[in-house]
């Protein structure tokens, strides 16, 4: 499967556009995946032609990372992104009840953004991926959502500030090709393009076939500033893919109905509704990639499929006369 490339801002680097997320691999999925089933997910991507895998040390504490790096150290062609922003210790305490991650390493984290965290992060993640190169290097879950009011506006700076100084030494002395932000919320990377040239932003679920918010917001700016976006969990959570999870969580009613308004378009074309979900966001011009977190070997292949898929010009036009889609939605050729 021949699978185009876009650069990553006014890099050189390319990635393809259809790449692969791995929080999976670090247990936040039900049953969890196992060693073996991880690497299968990495393999069969692989196979399949895609040359982009992200990941993080805080999946499964390391956990993700390691099983990438299983995989990929045989295959220097694919491109790896990883991210900056948690520090892992062993634990010296039980897993919290509740935490996300099933079977993870027997790590726990701490945030750290400044300047020392993010070369410490960067070269702990070199061990346990055991890779010699990371192209793409992005500052983790920072922003409100994530932190709250009070933390965030402590974080924040630090991050902007010491955390961009080394991400910016990095990129400068050609140990990553790449550098930006990888959030669940658009509106912290609108604020981060006031504080330094960032490559590529990863947007997890807030640019997908349900939500269009950050094309009159976010998108703007990047443009001016040339800056990718990445697109992270383009089947928002699931329930582009058929599922009732929409941003982590039950969907509400209001999210359900206009997934299935959605499908029933797409129904009417023909066209599974995760292939229109995945072939959306590289509408804009602005998207370098979209990676969907597969939970298995075989999802992998089924994502591929749809990402295959021929997909009528008209299904995109009447999502639009429906009102299903933002009229400036740049839509796929």
């Amino acid at each position: 499967m021949l699978i185009e490339t876009r650069a990553a801002g006014r890099t050189s680097l390319q990635l393809s556009t259809l790449g692969l997320g791995t929080a999976t691999l670090g247990g936040n999925v039900s049953p969890p995946i196992s060693d073996v089933e991880g690497r299968a997910i990495v393999e069969r991507a692989v196979e399949l032609g895609i040359r982009y895998v992200d990941t993080a040390p805080y999946y499964g504490y390391g956990r993700s990372e390691h099983l990438v790096g299983d995989v990929l150290r045989h295959h220097p062609d694919v491109m790896i992104s990883t991210k900056v922003g948690r520090m892992l210790k062993p634990r010296v305490a039980p897993q919290p009840a509740g935490d996300q991650w099933v079977n993870p390493l027997p790590f726990e984290h701490r945030y750290d953004y400044s300047y020392d965290g993010v070369m410490r992060s960067f070269e702990d993640s070199f061990q346990r991926l055991g890779v010699d190169h990371i192209e793409l290097l992005l500052i983790h879950d920072i922003g409100v959502d994530q932190h709250g009011e009070a933390l965030n506006a402590e974080f924040f700076p630090v991050a902007m500030a010491g955390g961009y100084r080394a991400l910016d030494e990095l990129r400068s002395a050609g140990a990553v090709k790449a550098i930006g932000l990888g959030v669940n919320e658009w509106q912290v990377l609108a604020e981060a393009t006031k504080y330094g040239q960032w490559d590529a932003f990863l947007l997890a679920g807030r640019y997908t076939l349900l939500e269009q918010e950050p094309l009159h917001t976010l998108f703007p700016l990047c443009e001016q500033a040339g800056t990718s976006i990445i697109v992270g969990g383009p089947f928002n959570s699931g329930i582009l893919a058929g599922r009732d999870t929409w941003n982590y969580a039950r969907a509400p009613e209001a999210i359900m109905t206009r997934a299935r308004k959605i499908a029933a378009v797409c129904d009417a074309h023909d066209v599974a509704l995760p292939a229109a979900a995945l072939r959306f966001p590289l509408g804009s011009p602005l998207v370098t990639s979209v990676i969907p977190g597969p939970r298995s070997a075989a999802e992998v292949g089924e994502i591929a499929a749809w990402f295959a898929a021929d997909i009528p010009p008209s299904l995109w036009t009447d999502l639009r006369t429906e009102g299903l889609i933002d009229p400036a939605a740049p839509i796929p050729a």
